[in-house]
């Protein structure tokens, strides 16, 4: 059964606390497993979460200040160690790899040839991906050079079954309909896939992290199913938010509200805050005016993806 999760591994900012560890996020797809931003403590956040490096298909760095990337030489050496033999492709901006290659070869091990390294340039950049994933970013209002990420799945479609009984299409005639887009009827009259389906949009996950409004954040979000974005500090400290390139939680709650996104993840806090304030965070982004659900995201939670919009 295909599983569809954000593993939270970590939701503090550049200070990790006794509750919260540095930034790290596993996103579970169907076959694909995704991790973000592994900040420092990661290896071990995985262990308690039960993520093996062999679940890790793709990883992507939005910037490399500390809190987003100093777990990356202990997840890497991980890969290497546990013998991981399928292509594990790491996305980062270019104007970084000084960084990453610093990270990459930290400390001495094992080497492996699955990390598949893919420097981002530009406004706005595709990762490639699978046919069932495609990952793409765009460069975000950071201090330094920082992207955003958009996991899209290309949208398909639901197969009727009285539709498909009506017609006659039966059995692997189904499959090579929806495989095709036409098949052939026993009485010989040719059967379009719009006839017995409908169309199915595909899920959107959207990452964003450390990045003052703007345009790119919302297009990001654009109609995602799950947006996972950082609440850095709450309306009291908008100040400090703009000085850093950071959000409040009333600016991801309107950026959220302004894209359509279906569901909210907050997370990435300052360490002035305790879990206790959660639902400080949770009103201030609905007082934004984002009306779905929102999660003020905790170490090691599991958020399952909403149900799949028709």
């Amino acid at each position: 059964m295909s599983v569809r999760e954000l593993v939270v591994l970590g939701t503090s900012s550049a200070v990790p606390t006794p509750r919260r560890n540095h930034n790290g996020y596993f996103l579970r797809f169907d076959g694909h497993g995704v991790l973000v931003d592994p900040g420092e403590g990661t290896q071990l956040q995985m262990r308690r979460a039960g993520v093996s490096a062999h679940d890790i298909t793709r990883i992507l760095i939005t910037h490399f200040h500390g809190d987003h990337c100093l777990g990356l030489p202990g997840v890497i050496q991980r890969i290497a160690r546990d013998g991981v033999t399928h292509p594990v492709y790491c996305a980062y901006p270019a104007q970084g790899a000084h960084y990453f290659d610093r990270l990459r070869h930290a400390s001495a091990f094992g080497d492996t040839d699955a990390i598949r390294p893919q420097p981002l340039c530009g406004e706005a950049a595709a990762c490639g991906g699978d046919a069932d994933l495609q990952v793409s970013a765009r460069a975000l209002d950071h201090s330094i050079a920082c992207y955003g990420y958009r996991l899209a799945e290309p949208d398909g479609w639901t197969m009727l079954p009285d539709l498909l009984a009506r017609r006659g299409i039966t059995g692997p005639d189904a499959g090579r309909l929806k495989t095709r887009g036409h098949v052939t009827a026993p009485d010989g009259r040719r059967v379009e896939l719009a006839e017995c389906a409908r169309p199915r949009r595909g899920q959107v996950v959207a990452f964003v992290f450390d990045t003052a409004p703007c345009a790119a954040a919302e297009e990001l979000a654009r109609g995602a199913d799950l947006l996972v974005i950082e609440a850095t500090y709450t309306a009291s400290e908008a100040a400090l938010a703009a000085a850093y390139g950071h959000l409040t939680a009333p600016q991801a709650g309107a950026i959220a509200a302004a894209a359509g996104a279906k569901a909210l993840v907050l997370t990435h806090f300052s360490e002035r805050y305790e879990p206790a304030e959660a639902p400080r965070f949770a009103a201030e982004a609905a007082a934004a005016g984002f009306t779905g659900p929102i999660t003020v995201a905790a170490d090691l939670d599991r958020v399952t993806l909403p149900p799949r919009r028709r």
